[in-house]
Order: C-alpha cells, then sequence, then structure tokens
C-alpha cells in the first residue's frame, strides 16, 4: 500500500513543521517547568512502538521529581506541579514528542504507545494486532483518553472503566487506517484542546469515540 510512505513522508513534513512554528512554546514550557519545579525539563518513558521495539519518548515534565510508576495506568497525579497541569490541559507537554515522529519512532496519528510495564495487558490476545502499526501522538484512544480519561483519577476505576475502551479503540484505528481517519484525527485533536481551554465539552467527538469502540466489540476483533 503507498499510504504508509505518504504518512511517513507526512509526518516528516509535519514534525518538522510543528517543531519550527511551536518552538515558543518549547520556550515558555522550558522556563515554566525551571521555575516551577528546576531539574531535568523533559521525561523521558521507555515504551513499546512497532512490532514491540522499545523507544524513548520524549515529554516536557509536569511531575515533581521522583521515580515514576510506570507499571501502573493512572499513578503519581498528586505529583503534577500547577505548570505542569497547565501544559497537559493544553497538550504542550507532548510537543517533545515531534522529535520521536521525525526520527519515525512514532506517527502524528496512531495508537498510543505502550508502556514497556504494561505491554503484558495492553498488546495480549487480539490487541497484539495493535502493534503491527506506528503509535501515534494523538489518536482515537489518546482523545478518549483526553476526553474522559484524564478526569478518572482512581488507579481501579480507570483500569475499570477507562482502559477496555481505550484498547477497543487502538484496535478499531488499526482496522480503519486511512487518509481521511488520520485526517479527522488531527482536527478533533484540535478541536478537544480548544474546548477544554474554553471550558467546553466536545460531546459529539466523545459520542463518535464511543460509538467506534463498540464496533470493535461487536465485529469481535
Amino acid at each position: 500500500m503507498i499510504y504508509p510512505l505518504v504518512k511517513r513522508a507526512f509526518c516528516i513534513a509535519a514534525s518538522f513543521l510543528g517543531i519550527v512554528i511551536t518552538s515558543p512554546l518549547w520556550l515558555v514550557a522550558i522556563v515554566g517547568i525551571q521555575l516551577s519545579d528546576p531539574g531535568p525539563v523533559f521525561y523521558m518513558a521507555n515504551r513499546v512502538g512497532k512490532d514491540d521495539k522499545t523507544f524513548r519518548m520524549f515529554k516536557f515534565r509536569s511531575m515533581r521529581q521522583g521515580k515514576a510508576n510506570e507499571s501502573v495506568f493512572r499513578g503519581d497525579e498528586h505529583r503534577i506541579f500547577p505548570f505542569g497541569q497547565f501544559i497537559r490541559d493544553t497538550k504542550i507537554d507532548e510537543l517533545p514528542q515531534l522529535i520521536n515522529c521525525l526520527v519515525g519512532d512514532m506517527s502524528i496519528i496512531g495508537p498510543r504507545p505502550a508502556s514497556v510495564d504494561q505491554t503484558a495487558i495492553v498488546r495480549a490476545g487480539k490487541y497484539a494486532k495493535v502493534s503491527s502499526v506506528t503509535p501515534g501522538l494523538s489518536g482515537p484512544s489518546a482523545l478518549y483518553d483526553y476526553i474522559y480519561g484524564d478526569t478518572v483519577t482512581d488507579e481501579q476505576a480507570y483500569e475499570e472503566n477507562v482502559l477496555p475502551t481505550r484498547l477497543d479503540l487502538d484496535l478499531w484505528y488499526v482496522s480503519h487506517i486511512s487518509p481521511s481517519v488520520d485526517l479527522r484525527m488531527i482536527w478533533w485533536t484540535v478541536v478537544c484542546i480548544l474546548s477544554r481551554l474554553f471550558g467546553k465539552e466536545p460531546k459529539k467527538i466523545y459520542a463518535r469515540l464511543l460509538e467506534y469502540a463498540s464496533r470493535t466489540g461487536a465485529a469481535g476483533l
């Protein structure tokens, strides 16, 4: 198929252009982090990408320094400093992942990369198919987490109420990769960020994501 090549070319161009255009935001993030909690600017996490290969994923640090627990899905939330919450809400903390997109570890759109400690759960059984594509900076599961998952702070509640839908959305994406889906996810990402900044709820997008997840379950993929 030609689309994977086109998508890769787009990711290279978009990530390079994105780094250039958002460079002022990088400066704001660096200064804000140093004023909030002096120390490393980046948080580098071990993640599993395409074909189960591991890579180092970059993020702007949004938590006070300390050892992160990557074996849980919703941990260490109490360590987020106020400016860190701001860059999370606006997705500025994700901008360094444009570097991962530029070098090929990630794509602009795709399933979210899995933590090394969580692969036995999120890449097992029928979900092993998700490892056949390059993980993304944004995508259906990332948007679902942004809209709803971020509101669930209890680890057990997250695993029971959020994670299953996230996994189904990753599987749905793998089975529906296309230019139209990727462009839709890019647009929805912009809408979701603006909605949060203006205190609105992207209800239509949330409903569509739930519909996609339900189709995956019904199809028995």
